[in-house]
Parts: structure tokens; sequence; C-alpha cells
């Protein structure tokens, strides 16, 4: 089922590399669905399935903040902020969490916090583009 949001891969569309780019618009929900104050607790099966979209999310969005920083300065502070959330996310996704619906929970918001944390990256690096 398509949607107005859904993105048409096409000669615009495309990137440099012929790849989509990343639809940061629904990266966010993702990581909102558990990170909103009035967000409700996910169900034990729903819960490994949003830790998987936004692993995902991580997985793709990661080489995009690393391709970003390459083009500013070593020195640069937003560079580093940019390569510290990388290191971050990759821990987060390295982790291995307790057993339980809880530990899940907490996990899972580790994500997500890394999912915001790589979108906004990707659109301070691209001045907003992302």
């Amino acid at each position: 089922m398509a949607t107005g949001r859904a993105r048409i891969a096409t000669e615009e569309t495309l990137a440099g590399n012929g790849e989509l780019p990343l639809d940061v618009g629904t990266m966010r929900t993702s990581a909102r669905r558990l990170l909103a104050e009035d967000a409700e607790v996910p169900a034990f099966e729903e819960l490994e399935t949003l830790i998987l979209q936004l692993r995902g999310h991580i997985m793709v969005a990661i080489p995009e903040v690393e391709a970003a920083t390459e083009k500013l300065p070593v020195e640069d502070v937003p560079r580093a902020c940019a390569i510290t959330c990388i290191r971050e996310a990759r821990m987060r996704m390295a982790y291995q969490p307790g057993h339980g619906l809880p530990a899940g929970i907490a996990h899972a918001q580790q994500l997500a916090r890394s999912v915001n944390a790589l979108c906004d990256h990707l659109e301070n690096l691209s001045g907003g583009h992302a």
C-alpha cells in the first residue's frame, strides 16, 4: 500500500551512489513510538519487531553520517560529535539486553535515542536536507 509520503525511485530522488535517500521522517516516527511521553508499552512480540526496525535504521544511517563527516575538517566539533554518536550507536547495537519485557523496552529506547541522534547529525551535517 503506497502512501503520500512514499518516495519513488527516480533520477531526482536517487542519491549520488544510486541508492534512495534515507527517510528521516519514518526513522523518527519509529523512534517516537518508544520515546514519546504518551508512548504505549508494546507487547513482547511487537517489541522484537520494533528492535529489528530500529537496528535497521541505525545500520543504514551510520554510513550516511560517516560520509557526511568525511567532508569536514578533522578538528571540526560537529564532526567529532557525529563520530561519537556513531560509536555509541554501534555499542548499543552490540549490547545484548537482559530477559523480559522491561529490559527489552529499555534496550529499544536506547536504540531509538541513537536513531534520533543519527538523524539529527545527518540533518545538521547536510544543512537540513536529509
